[in-house]
């Protein structure tokens, strides 16, 4: 660089009077300190890319080894290499690094493309084991941890020196399942749908208790005294972590959403907002020592639906692969950083009774959680857990390099075996990583655990799929029982109503819901069809997606192609919302009238049965049976009668037969009034 040229000395070149002496070649210059930084940044992204790229061209490794497993290898070839050439192994794997750089891009991605169906579906489960289950480890192993290094006679000088408050801390940092850890093997091995949001929801979401547990044991382990307040206030924090993690990305996705609401005319930079309203709800959970893993996955979830409804299609696809490529390096780079990390031998201290007593407490605390938890979900969930899955959730419950980093942020004051507690993380870790990550594979094909459908949902599938949501919801406001589908449609109905006309763009928020589903698939095929290449396009494209195509320059009529009218097009649209979501009203309105009426043995017709049939009426006519209502009947040969409780009220007879008569002829609500169409996630 020209700036740092002149510090460069040359005792050959000449000098003029004030000691400056001129070089030779003046242009030419080696100066590597001042590029020193983002040259070595290079060469790491470009070593990840490459043994990313080298595992795949050998699939008869990669098939049996998970690409983590390599990775870890790699990181331990290369700080050998640098030991061996007697440099000093660079401080890659610190926690700045990981948690500021590292993390948040794997983080984002998860979120941002989460499947919101399924993860809303099993909420209660996940939280269960995210929250229960990772109190249950921290404490079971903290606490057989300090029985361990206490009737330990072998050590007694090394072991009897730790005390309660930092074994527990210990058990709350290795407790944690690892997110990363959890998606570089189980995308690999293509589990089933519901196991994998199961961990990996798992993975995610007790971020909050550990970060909770991690300050709360620190600051106690400073302070030496713990009281049933201090219990107390930690119980709050837990709520204030969690509940301001989401509250904090929530409000960053809004201001996402609303923000790429007037991007139409700067296309190119509706991709930025996405990234940096992310990274700044991370940053700003992690400033208050909030749960910055909760507050990406809120923002990317809360953001997605509004921000694809105002962005372009290319901006789609960047954001898509950008996404999918920074999160794939920083995973690349975190194993890696793990293996250089591990060869720097700074901060290990190997004791075979502490490490040992670690791994077989890490597994036995897994095992105990999943199985007692889930035998109280089973009693309230419909699809019940088998005992297969059980084995695959406690199996996948791997460590990874967040636990890492929380251990490398000990203070040595206050933990002085804070040496010994990263030897046992890294050898967790490995175990987790290379044992139970290359046999889960096997296993599951072992014990033919169901796989991951490749193939995407059908249209008819996507209806069948809406009107069973349509069909529950009305059952449930029939049956007068508040569940979540009912509480699921009143979400959509203000989300329609009201947030989506402030943070979606022109009338895309007044399209209706097939219409808009159908526009979507048939765009995706058209881009599909163009990929090819090779396949022939339609004679005649769709008016649907010619619509929103201005042409730029002049089109010949005879080659102009017909729209739809807007007359035609609300026609189209009033018959779909008649047809397909209306029922539940009409049946809600329905039921409504019914219980308005108030019968009474005179007005309600007896319904006769006649069990020795084998034939019934087609229908029943109520008028008719009011009519016969006051003709004297025998019940010897009626069969099974059913009749209401008798009342003397034959004054409101002729009022109570005219709702009745309202209520028989009533077609419903009408087609043209305004209707609050669900969310189309």
């Amino acid at each position: 660089g020209l700036p740092h040229a002149a510090d460069v000395t040359n005792h050959h070149a000449p000098t003029n009077e004030s000691g400056h002496q001129k070089k030779p070649f003046p242009v030419l210059d080696l100066n590597y300190e001042h590029v020193q930084t983002p040259f070595e940044i290079s060469l790491w992204v470009l070593l990840a890319s490459l043994m990313k790229l080298g595992f795949h061209l050998i699939p008869r490794v990669s098939n049996i080894v998970p690409e983590s497993c390599l990775l870890i290898v790699v990181g331990l070839l290369v700080g050998g290499l640098i030991r061996l050439a007697g440099e000093e192994v660079p401080p890659v794997m610190n926690a700045e690094v990981f948690f500021l750089c590292l993390l948040p891009p794997i983080i984002l991605d998860a979120g941002y493309f989460l499947p919101i169906r399924p993860f809303m579906e099993n909420l209660g489960t996940i939280l269960m084991f995210a929250v229960v289950g990772t109190l249950w480890n921290a404490f079971f192993i903290g606490g057989l941890l300090f029985a361990v290094c206490q009737i330990n006679p072998g050590y007694p000088l090394e072991l009897h020196q730790l005390e309660l408050l930092p074994c527990l801390l210990f058990g709350s940092i290795i407790s944690a399942v690892d997110p990363v850890a959890v998606l570089a093997v189980f995308e690999e091995i293509h589990i089933n749908e519901l196991l994998h949001i199961l961990v990996f929801g798992e993975s995610l979401l007790n971020d909050a208790v550990t970060v909770v547990l991690y300050h709360l044991f620190e600051e106690y382990a400073g302070a030496g005294t713990v009281t049933v307040l201090d219990g107390f206030l930690g119980i709050m924090s837990f709520l204030v972590v969690a509940l301001g993690g989401v509250l904090v990305g929530a409000i960053y996705g809004l201001l996402a959403a609303f923000t790429s609401r007037f991007t139409s005319h700067m296309r190119v930079i509706e991709p930025l907002f996405v990234f940096v309203y992310s990274y700044m709800a991370y940053l700003s959970a992690e400033m208050f020592h909030l749960s910055g893993i909760m507050a990406l996955i809120a923002c990317g979830a809360v953001m997605k639906p509004y921000v694809e409804a105002n962005i372009s299609h290319k901006s789609h696809t960047t954001i898509k692969y950008f996404l999918k490529m920074w999160s794939s390096v920083s995973e690349t780079l975190i194993f890696i950083f793990l293996g250089v990390a591990t060869v720097d031998g700074k901060h290990h201290s190997w004791n075979w009774v502490f490490v040992t007593a670690t791994v077989i407490l890490c597994l036995v605390a897994r095992v105990m959680g999943v199985v007692g938890l889930t035998y109280i979900i089973n009693k309230f969930r419909i699809v019940k857990l088998t005992t297969k899955d059980q084995f695959i959730i406690a199996y996948g419950g791997l460590r990874g390099a967040i636990a890492f980093s929380l251990g490398f942020l000990l203070d040595e004051v206050h933990f002085p075996k804070k040496d010994m507690f990263l030897t046992a993380i890294i050898t967790v870790i490995f175990f987790t990583v290379f044992v139970q990550g290359m046999t889960i594979k096997p296993l599951v094909e072992l014990l033919a655990v169901k796989k991951k459908q490749e193939a995407k949902r059908s249209i008819n599938e996507e209806i069948h799929t809406q009107f069973l949501d349509h069909l529950l919801t009305g059952i449930e406001d029939i049956c007068g029982h508040y569940g979540h589908h009912h509480w699921k449609d009143k979400l959509n109905r203000f989300n329609k109503k009201y947030v989506k006309r402030c943070l979606i763009a022109g009338d895309r928020c007044e399209e209706p819901q097939l219409i808009a589903f159908y526009h979507k698939m048939e765009m995706k095929q058209a881009i599909e069809l163009v990929e090819k290449g090779g396949a022939k396009m339609p004679a005649i494209p769709s008016t649907v997606s010619m619509q929103n195509i201005q042409p730029k320059k002049a089109v010949p009529q005879e080659r102009m192609l017909g729209q739809l009218s807007k007359g035609k097009e609300e026609e189209i649209r009033n018959i779909l919302r008649t047809n397909l979501q209306r029922t539940r009203q009409r049946v809600k309105q329905l039921c409504y009238s019914l219980t308005v009426m108030k019968p009474t043995a005179d007005d309600v017709p007896t319904i006769h049965v006649d069990l020795a049939s084998p034939q019934s009426p087609d229908s029943v006519n109520l008028v008719d049976e009011l009519k016969k209502k006051s003709e004297p009947t025998s019940d010897a040969d009626e069969g099974l009668v059913m009749r209401a409780p008798s009342q003397n009220r034959s004054e409101e007879s002729d009022r109570e037969q005219q709702k009745l008569m309202r209520c028989l002829s009533d077609p419903g609500p009408n087609a043209d009034e305004d209707e609050d169409e669900p969310f189309l996630p």
